[in-house]
Protein backbone atom coordinates (compact mmCIF):
# COMPACT_ATOMS: atom_id res chain seq x y z
CA UNK A 1 0.00 0.00 0.00
CA UNK A 2 1.42 3.33 -0.76
CA UNK A 3 0.49 6.83 0.60
CA UNK A 4 -1.85 8.33 -1.89
CA UNK A 5 -4.29 4.73 -1.01
CA UNK A 6 -3.90 4.61 2.50
CA UNK A 7 -4.84 8.15 2.65
CA UNK A 8 -8.10 8.07 0.66
CA UNK A 9 -9.14 5.32 2.37
CA UNK A 10 -8.94 7.17 5.95
CA UNK A 11 -10.98 9.83 3.78
CA UNK A 12 -13.37 7.22 3.13
CA UNK A 13 -13.76 6.19 6.42
CA UNK A 14 -14.65 9.78 7.55
CA UNK A 15 -16.89 10.22 4.58
CA UNK A 16 -18.78 6.79 5.81
CA UNK A 17 -18.89 8.17 9.53
CA UNK A 18 -20.75 10.93 7.92
CA UNK A 19 -23.29 9.27 6.07
CA UNK A 20 -24.10 7.58 9.95
CA UNK A 21 -23.40 11.56 11.04
CA UNK A 22 -26.85 12.49 8.67
CA UNK A 23 -28.67 9.24 10.02
CA UNK A 24 -27.77 10.11 13.31
CA UNK A 25 -30.07 13.64 12.65
CA UNK A 26 -32.31 12.85 10.42
CA UNK A 27 -33.29 9.37 12.12
CA UNK A 28 -33.24 7.03 8.64
CA UNK A 29 -32.17 7.03 5.23
CA UNK A 30 -30.92 5.05 1.96
CA UNK A 31 -27.20 3.73 3.94
CA UNK A 32 -26.87 0.78 1.37
CA UNK A 33 -25.89 1.84 -1.47
CA UNK A 34 -24.51 5.45 -0.05
CA UNK A 35 -21.59 2.93 1.97
CA UNK A 36 -20.85 0.62 -1.01
CA UNK A 37 -20.58 4.15 -3.71
CA UNK A 38 -18.22 5.94 -1.23
CA UNK A 39 -14.82 4.48 -2.32
CA UNK A 40 -15.35 5.72 -6.11
CA UNK A 41 -16.72 9.11 -4.87
CA UNK A 42 -13.63 9.77 -2.73
CA UNK A 43 -11.31 8.93 -4.90
CA UNK A 44 -13.35 11.24 -7.35
CA UNK A 45 -13.52 14.11 -5.59
CA UNK A 46 -10.39 13.82 -3.94
CA UNK A 47 -7.66 12.66 -6.20
CA UNK A 48 -8.62 12.48 -9.96
CA UNK A 49 -11.52 15.03 -10.90
CA UNK A 50 -9.89 18.80 -11.56
CA UNK A 51 -12.13 21.06 -9.21
CA UNK A 52 -12.28 23.72 -6.50
CA UNK A 53 -14.42 23.88 -3.44
CA UNK A 54 -13.74 27.78 -3.26
CA UNK A 55 -14.93 28.01 -6.95
CA UNK A 56 -17.33 25.44 -7.29
CA UNK A 57 -18.62 26.62 -10.94
CA UNK A 58 -15.49 27.26 -11.93
CA UNK A 59 -15.53 26.85 -15.98
CA UNK A 60 -12.75 24.13 -15.91
CA UNK A 61 -13.84 21.82 -13.09
CA UNK A 62 -14.50 18.29 -13.99
CA UNK A 63 -18.01 17.29 -13.14
CA UNK A 64 -19.71 14.66 -11.44
CA UNK A 65 -22.99 13.18 -11.84
CA UNK A 66 -24.65 10.95 -9.42
CA UNK A 67 -27.33 9.41 -11.63
CA UNK A 68 -28.84 6.85 -8.36
CA UNK A 69 -29.71 10.35 -6.39
CA UNK A 70 -31.29 8.21 -3.68
CA UNK A 71 -27.35 7.68 -2.72
CA UNK A 72 -27.30 11.27 -2.50
CA UNK A 73 -25.77 10.75 1.15
CA UNK A 74 -22.57 9.90 0.08
CA UNK A 75 -21.85 12.26 -2.17
CA UNK A 76 -22.54 14.80 0.57
CA UNK A 77 -20.32 13.28 2.88
CA UNK A 78 -17.36 13.33 0.44
CA UNK A 79 -18.00 17.32 -0.30
CA UNK A 80 -18.35 18.29 3.17
CA UNK A 81 -15.08 16.03 3.55
CA UNK A 82 -13.70 17.74 1.04
CA UNK A 83 -14.62 21.17 2.17
CA UNK A 84 -17.50 22.30 -0.14
CA UNK A 85 -19.22 23.13 2.70
CA UNK A 86 -19.21 23.02 6.59
CA UNK A 87 -20.02 20.11 8.26
CA UNK A 88 -22.08 21.84 10.55
CA UNK A 89 -24.57 21.20 8.08
CA UNK A 90 -24.37 17.98 7.85
CA UNK A 91 -26.44 18.08 11.04
CA UNK A 92 -29.43 19.41 9.16
CA UNK A 93 -29.86 16.39 7.10
CA UNK A 94 -34.02 15.59 7.45
CA UNK A 95 -34.64 18.75 8.99
CA UNK A 96 -37.42 21.25 7.45
CA UNK A 97 -35.72 23.35 4.52
CA UNK A 98 -32.55 21.47 4.60
CA UNK A 99 -30.03 21.39 1.82
CA UNK A 100 -29.54 18.21 2.04
CA UNK A 101 -32.59 16.22 0.46
CA UNK A 102 -32.78 12.77 0.00
CA UNK A 103 -32.14 13.14 -3.63
CA UNK A 104 -29.19 16.16 -4.69
CA UNK A 105 -30.61 19.27 -5.84
CA UNK A 106 -28.08 21.60 -7.50
CA UNK A 107 -29.71 25.00 -6.87
CA UNK A 108 -28.99 24.29 -2.86
CA UNK A 109 -25.79 22.86 -2.40
CA UNK A 110 -22.44 23.53 -3.81
CA UNK A 111 -20.33 21.24 -5.58
CA UNK A 112 -23.70 19.44 -7.23
CA UNK A 113 -23.43 19.37 -10.55
CA UNK A 114 -27.33 18.12 -11.68
CA UNK A 115 -30.39 16.98 -9.91
CA UNK A 116 -30.41 13.56 -10.01
CA UNK A 117 -32.09 10.40 -8.93
CA UNK A 118 -35.29 9.90 -11.23
CA UNK A 119 -33.53 6.74 -12.28
CA UNK A 120 -31.51 5.99 -15.46
CA UNK A 121 -31.39 9.64 -16.38
CA UNK A 122 -28.03 10.78 -14.97
CA UNK A 123 -25.91 9.28 -17.68
CA UNK A 124 -27.81 11.17 -20.22
CA UNK A 125 -27.62 14.25 -18.57
CA UNK A 126 -23.65 13.35 -18.26
CA UNK A 127 -23.62 12.87 -22.11
CA UNK A 128 -24.38 15.56 -22.69
CA UNK A 129 -22.77 17.95 -20.63
CA UNK A 130 -19.61 16.01 -22.03
CA UNK A 131 -20.74 17.14 -25.14
CA UNK A 132 -21.65 20.42 -24.47
CA UNK A 133 -18.15 20.82 -22.89
CA UNK A 134 -16.10 19.44 -26.06
CA UNK A 135 -18.36 22.01 -28.15
CA UNK A 136 -17.06 24.89 -25.92
CA UNK A 137 -13.12 23.67 -26.27
CA UNK A 138 -13.24 22.74 -23.00
CA UNK A 139 -10.77 20.16 -21.76
CA UNK A 140 -13.12 19.36 -18.88
CA UNK A 141 -14.08 15.49 -18.20
CA UNK A 142 -17.37 13.92 -16.98
CA UNK A 143 -17.79 11.32 -14.54
CA UNK A 144 -20.65 9.68 -13.92
CA UNK A 145 -21.89 7.01 -10.91
CA UNK A 146 -24.98 5.06 -11.83
CA UNK A 147 -26.49 1.72 -10.41
CA UNK A 148 -26.97 -1.99 -11.65
CA UNK A 149 -30.63 -1.87 -10.42
CA UNK A 150 -31.23 1.68 -12.31
CA UNK A 151 -29.73 0.09 -15.47
CA UNK A 152 -32.99 -1.55 -17.13
CA UNK A 153 -34.30 1.97 -17.23
CA UNK A 154 -33.80 2.35 -21.37
CA UNK A 155 -32.46 6.12 -21.28
CA UNK A 156 -29.49 4.71 -19.82
CA UNK A 157 -28.81 2.79 -23.40
CA UNK A 158 -30.25 5.50 -25.07
CA UNK A 159 -27.19 7.24 -23.59
CA UNK A 160 -25.01 5.10 -23.86
CA UNK A 161 -25.39 4.49 -27.46
CA UNK A 162 -25.44 8.41 -27.92
CA UNK A 163 -21.77 8.68 -26.11
CA UNK A 164 -20.35 6.04 -28.37
CA UNK A 165 -21.68 7.22 -31.69
CA UNK A 166 -20.64 10.55 -30.86
CA UNK A 167 -16.97 9.33 -29.72
CA UNK A 168 -17.72 11.18 -26.15
CA UNK A 169 -13.93 9.99 -24.79
CA UNK A 170 -13.96 12.52 -21.98
CA UNK A 171 -16.95 10.75 -20.51
CA UNK A 172 -16.39 7.64 -17.66
CA UNK A 173 -19.15 5.83 -16.31
CA UNK A 174 -18.59 3.98 -12.92
CA UNK A 175 -21.26 1.44 -12.18
CA UNK A 176 -21.71 1.12 -8.26
CA UNK A 177 -22.49 -2.61 -8.75
CA UNK A 178 -23.21 -4.04 -5.07
CA UNK A 179 -26.04 -6.73 -6.14
CA UNK A 180 -29.19 -5.31 -5.03
CA UNK A 181 -31.94 -2.59 -5.01
CA UNK A 182 -34.98 -2.05 -3.13
CA UNK A 183 -36.78 -5.31 -3.94
CA UNK A 184 -34.50 -7.59 -3.73
CA UNK A 185 -31.29 -8.88 -5.81
CA UNK A 186 -30.73 -7.31 -9.14
CA UNK A 187 -30.47 -10.49 -10.69
CA UNK A 188 -33.98 -11.38 -9.78
CA UNK A 189 -35.71 -8.52 -10.10
CA UNK A 190 -33.99 -7.50 -13.70
CA UNK A 191 -30.93 -9.29 -14.46
CA UNK A 192 -28.84 -7.11 -16.18
CA UNK A 193 -25.53 -9.17 -16.89
CA UNK A 194 -23.07 -9.23 -18.35
CA UNK A 195 -22.58 -5.07 -17.69
CA UNK A 196 -19.53 -5.07 -19.26
CA UNK A 197 -20.52 -6.68 -22.20
CA UNK A 198 -23.47 -4.88 -22.58
CA UNK A 199 -21.64 -1.24 -22.52
CA UNK A 200 -19.19 -3.04 -25.30
CA UNK A 201 -22.05 -4.27 -27.26
CA UNK A 202 -22.76 -0.49 -27.53
CA UNK A 203 -19.17 0.62 -28.11
CA UNK A 204 -17.78 1.49 -25.09
CA UNK A 205 -14.19 0.55 -23.62
CA UNK A 206 -14.74 -1.45 -19.91
CA UNK A 207 -12.69 -2.56 -17.24
CA UNK A 208 -13.98 -4.46 -14.37
CA UNK A 209 -12.87 -4.07 -10.15
CA UNK A 210 -13.35 -4.12 -7.06
CA UNK A 211 -14.88 -0.96 -6.38
CA UNK A 212 -14.26 -1.12 -2.67
CA UNK A 213 -10.81 -1.98 -3.48
CA UNK A 214 -8.72 1.38 -3.45
CA UNK A 215 -5.73 0.69 -4.88
CA UNK A 216 -8.11 -0.73 -8.03
CA UNK A 217 -10.42 2.21 -7.91
CA UNK A 218 -7.68 4.22 -8.77
CA UNK A 219 -6.02 2.02 -11.13
CA UNK A 220 -8.69 2.01 -12.93
CA UNK A 221 -9.74 5.70 -13.03
CA UNK A 222 -5.92 6.82 -14.16
CA UNK A 223 -6.51 4.41 -17.06
CA UNK A 224 -9.48 6.38 -18.26
CA UNK A 225 -10.04 6.56 -21.02
CA UNK A 226 -9.10 3.06 -22.34
CA UNK A 227 -9.01 3.81 -25.89
CA UNK A 228 -9.03 7.08 -27.34
CA UNK A 229 -12.63 7.88 -28.77
CA UNK A 230 -14.85 5.91 -26.88
CA UNK A 231 -16.31 6.61 -23.64
CA UNK A 232 -15.26 4.07 -20.75
CA UNK A 233 -17.10 2.17 -18.02
CA UNK A 234 -15.86 1.11 -15.01
CA UNK A 235 -18.08 -2.20 -13.89
CA UNK A 236 -17.01 -1.58 -10.19
CA UNK A 237 -18.58 -4.68 -7.73
CA UNK A 238 -19.00 -3.46 -3.98
CA UNK A 239 -21.03 -4.73 -0.96
CA UNK A 240 -23.34 -2.96 -0.24
CA UNK A 241 -23.69 -1.33 3.49
CA UNK A 242 -19.95 -1.63 3.05
CA UNK A 243 -18.31 -0.46 6.32
CA UNK A 244 -21.13 -2.02 9.06
CA UNK A 245 -20.59 -5.40 9.74
CA UNK A 246 -24.45 -6.38 10.60
CA UNK A 247 -25.21 -4.27 7.33
CA UNK A 248 -23.20 -5.28 4.47
CA UNK A 249 -25.12 -6.86 1.81
CA UNK A 250 -28.02 -7.23 4.15
CA UNK A 251 -31.24 -6.16 1.72
CA UNK A 252 -32.85 -4.80 4.71
CA UNK A 253 -30.22 -2.18 4.78
CA UNK A 254 -30.96 -0.64 1.67
CA UNK A 255 -33.09 2.01 3.38
CA UNK A 256 -32.27 1.93 7.18
CA UNK A 257 -34.00 3.45 9.98
CA UNK A 258 -32.00 2.10 13.33
CA UNK A 259 -33.25 -0.13 16.11
CA UNK A 260 -32.04 -0.47 19.44
CA UNK A 261 -28.30 -0.40 19.40
CA UNK A 262 -27.43 -0.23 15.75
CA UNK A 263 -26.91 3.50 15.77
CA UNK A 264 -24.23 3.18 18.83
CA UNK A 265 -22.65 0.16 17.04
CA UNK A 266 -22.12 1.84 13.54
CA UNK A 267 -20.92 4.61 15.33
CA UNK A 268 -18.64 2.54 17.46
CA UNK A 269 -17.33 0.30 14.04
CA UNK A 270 -16.70 3.59 11.89
CA UNK A 271 -14.83 5.18 14.49
CA UNK A 272 -12.74 1.98 15.11
CA UNK A 273 -12.32 2.26 11.40
CA UNK A 274 -11.34 5.70 11.33
CA UNK A 275 -8.75 5.79 14.24
CA UNK A 276 -7.47 2.40 12.51
CA UNK A 277 -6.35 3.79 9.01
CA UNK A 278 -5.08 7.04 10.33
CA UNK A 279 -2.64 4.87 12.44
CA UNK A 280 -2.05 2.79 9.27
CA UNK A 281 -1.05 6.30 7.55
CA UNK A 282 1.04 7.50 9.85
CA UNK A 283 2.65 3.70 10.52
CA UNK A 284 3.81 4.18 6.39
CA UNK A 285 4.36 7.78 6.28
CA UNK A 286 7.23 7.08 9.12
CA UNK A 287 8.19 4.24 7.20
CA UNK A 288 8.60 6.19 4.17
CA UNK A 289 10.89 8.56 6.15
CA UNK A 290 14.48 8.76 5.29
CA UNK A 291 16.64 8.08 8.38
CA UNK A 292 19.98 9.49 8.17
CA UNK A 293 22.47 7.70 8.82
CA UNK A 294 25.79 8.36 10.81
CA UNK A 295 28.50 9.84 9.44
CA UNK A 296 31.62 7.85 8.68
CA UNK A 297 35.28 9.23 9.62
CA UNK A 298 35.66 10.70 6.08
CA UNK A 299 32.08 12.46 6.66
CA UNK A 300 33.13 13.48 10.37
CA UNK A 301 36.54 15.01 9.00
CA UNK A 302 35.04 17.03 6.48
CA UNK A 303 32.51 18.33 8.93
CA UNK A 304 35.89 19.19 11.26
CA UNK A 305 36.80 21.07 7.87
Amino acid sequence: MNDRVANLELVAARARRNVVRMIETGNSGHLGGAMSAIDVITALYFDVMNVDPARPEWPDRDRFLLSAGHKAMAQYAVLAERGFFDKSVLDTYGAMRTALGGHPDMHKLPGVEGNTGALGHGLSIAVGMALGLRLQGSAARVFAVTGDGELPEGSNWEAAAAAAHHRVDSLVAIVDNNGMQISGPVDEVMNMAPIAGKFEAFGWASREIDGNDMAQVLDALDATPFDAGRPSVIVAHTDKGKGLSFAENVLAYHYWKPKDGELEQAVRELDEAITDREVRLRALRQSNTPVPTAPGRAEEEQVRL
